[in-house]
This record gives structure tokens, sequence and C-alpha cells, in this order.
């Protein structure tokens, strides 16, 4: 499995786990399809990982990934922005090329 975190996203993630978790507590990550919006997202701050979830840990971070959200975010690069239009994670997805190569999740 191998996915990108830029500097942006893993400070947000942080802030979340942070404000929302205890001590070990991790990210959950679960994203589906979205079309040709690319990947959609649904994230969660988890003291445990969900049964099936894979334990993924990025410069300290924990992540806990789905098997479908494993398989969707191979070489995906997952970013945040916070800008007046859209606030949240951005995944830059070289595999939809045709369509537009990223979506948002509210934050």
């Amino acid at each position: 499995m191998s996915f990108t975190i830029t500097p942006a996203a893993e400070r947000f993630i942080r802030l979340m786990v942070r404000a929302d978790g205890g001590v070990g507590s991790g990210f959950r990550l679960a994203v589906s399809p979205g079309g040709c919006s690319g990947l959609n997202a649904e994230i969660s701050i988890c003291g445990e990982p969900v049964a099936g979830d894979a334990v993924v840990e990025s410069n300290g971070i924990k992540l806990f990934l789905p098997a479908e959200s494993r398989i969707l975010l191979e070489g995906v690069t997952i970013d945040f922005r916070d800008t007046p239009a859209q606030t949240g994670l951005v995944f830059h997805d070289p595999k939809q090329a045709s369509c537009s190569s990223h979506s948002a999740l509210n934050a």
C-alpha cells in the first residue's frame, strides 16, 4: 500500500486526533469511489481500529484504514485545503486523469 500524506494534511490529522481522541487514538479514513469527482471520505477519531481495519503509521500518526480504502488510496496523495470555497481533505488520484483529479471532504 503506497500513498502520500502532505504536511498540510498531516497537521490537520494531528489536530483532529489531539482534539477528539486520547492517547493511542487513531484517524479512521474510509474512502469510497466518487465517480468523476474522485474519492469521497468519511473520517472519525477512534480509540481502536474497527474489525478489518489495517493500522498504518505515518510520521507518528495512526491511520485506521478499511480494506476498500487501502485499495482506493493506492498511489493517491492526501492533501488538506482551507480556502473560502473549500475546507477539508483533498485526494489527488493520478488514476482519475479523465475526470477531475480531486475530491474534498468538508470539515
